[in-house]
């Protein structure tokens, strides 16, 4: 449902330019000698007056522009190849570069390699404006040698022609991996859809201050701009500024219509990146650092709300409301030790029951167990919930850490940068609107 919603809100806007997200890197250099016909410079002698000598000069300055341009051409060439060596000698080597085999696994190298490349491209950009061209070229190319050994990753599976017969079969069919085939695509076109919002802001009607002063962009039109500053923590973050009285409808709705749509690609990649995560392994380092006891992760007052009996009672909301959580600190601590408790009695009742079969029985300690890692699992929903852009969990990023399929590497690191980015993207339009607001509350008498 959240896939098609983000494509319907995409629908209404012109036709994407451009086929795909992702085309091939030009290593080929180019050749564009220009073949000068010795008529020209014959008709140009006669005509002129001017000498076979200055002929034969701006023959040599013609050439030389020449071999300078390909010299360029053959320097980036050199330079892009021997990056591209250095990104491919650290996957290798698994980020050890003393080559002592104490390297992490690839799976983790990929994932780092996302991470990092995220960082480089999208960590100084805090603006609603198109991203340079030069960073975006670099995040296609590089994210395309990224993405390029999923086309390799394949699974077996037993044909429809040969499962009814009672021998095992002999022939296996390869295909590719299924979720690899079906949340890729799916990534590719979110990661799409978020340049694209970023690039419809070329020609904006706010700009942005920065220590105190209006950017140069802010004098456009010679245009005076309403400056409202903000109470924050986030002192780094530059400060939209809209007209003195404030943005015109039509920018409003564009404001709003991309909000909403980047708030639909955050919810598709939040979701994907929670399935990717719920799929990998609990680490063994992880189970062996759980408390004994699943009551000593979590507050006294938060486990006799848990093991209160009858389900019509419990409310996750009310019991998250009581706890008077005030910041994204304090929702992780509570979600590290709410998923503490339910893997320590998920390990102790050893197997998952539903909640909804144990109404009004008599209820073992086993069945207990199961109860109470339910109502925590619930809680821990209504937690993520309320706190979309909370950090991830010690229990996640062991997961990530101790990762060893490669597939899920990368649809995890890759659904997390976009989640993180189409967060802020619509946590910067908000900021906007939120300025716009109280300038045109300012003006009205």
């Amino acid at each position: 449902m959240i896939m098609e919603d983000l494509f319907n809100l995409k629908h209404e806007e012109e036709e994407e330019e451009g086929s795909d997200l992702y085309h091939p890197s030009p290593y080929s250099l180019e050749r564009c000698a220009t073949n000068l016909s010795t008529d020209s410079f014959t008709y140009c002698t006669s005509v002129s007056g001017v000498s076979d000598c200055s002929d034969e000069q701006h023959d040599a300055a013609l050439m030389s522009g020449q071999g300078t341009t390909k010299q360029n051409k053959a320097a980036d060439h050199c330079s892009e190849v021997e990056l591209m060596k250095e990104r491919f000698a650290k996957l290798l080597l698994g980020e050890d570069m003393s080559g002592g085999g104490k390297g992490v696994s690839t799976a983790v190298t990929i994932s780092n390699a996302i991470t990092n490349l995220y960082a480089t491209v999208f960590g100084h950009n805090l603006r609603l404006e198109p991203l340079d061209q030069g960073k975006k070229a670099m995040w296609r190319r590089e994210m395309e040698c990224l993405l390029a050994v999923c086309d390799h990753m394949v699974e077996e599976f037993i044909p429809d022609n040969l499962q009814d017969q009672t021998a095992p079969p002999k022939v296996m069919v390869s295909r590719p991996r299924s979720d690899i085939s079906i949340n890729l695509p799916a990534l590719q076109k979110l990661d799409s859809i978020l340049l694209e919002i970023l690039d419809s802001f070329a020609e904006a009607e706010f700009c942005y201050v920065e220590d105190g002063s209006v950017s140069m962009s802010s004098t456009r039109s010679g245009s005076f701009r309403k400056v409202v500053h903000r109470n924050e923590d986030k002192w780094w973050v530059p400060v939209p500024c809209v007209p003195s009285g404030g943005l015109s409808e039509e920018s409003r709705k564009h404001l709003r219509h991309k909000r909403e749509c980047a708030s639909q690609v955050h919810k598709a990649a939040m979701a994907i990146n929670a399935a990717i995560l719920a799929d990998m392994q609990v680490p063994n380092s992880y189970m062996a650092a759980l408390p004994k006891s699943g009551k000593g992760s979590v507050a006294d007052s938060t486990y006799r709300y848990l093991s209160s009996p009858g389900d019509e009672e419990f409310s996750p909301d009310h019991l998250l409301d009581s706890l008077g959580i005030s910041s994204e600190q304090q929702a992780l601590e509570l979600a590290d030790r709410v998923e503490a408790s339910i893997h320590t009695w998920r390990r102790k009742a050893g197997a998952k029951s539903s909640w909804g079969v144990m109404k009004d029985v008599m209820l073992s300690d086993m069945d207990k167990r199961h109860v109470l890692a339910d109502k925590a699992e619930q809680i821990l929903f209504c937690l993520r919930r309320r706190y979309p852009g909370m950090s991830q969990t010690t229990l996640d990023t062991c997961k990530i850490q101790d990762n060893t399929d490669v597939g899920q590497a990368i649809l995890e690191s890759y659904s997390r940068v976009l989640e993180g980015l189409a967060f802020n993207i619509a946590a910067w339009i908000e900021d906007v609107l939120y300025v716009d607001t109280s300038t045109r509350n300012r003006e009205t008498p």
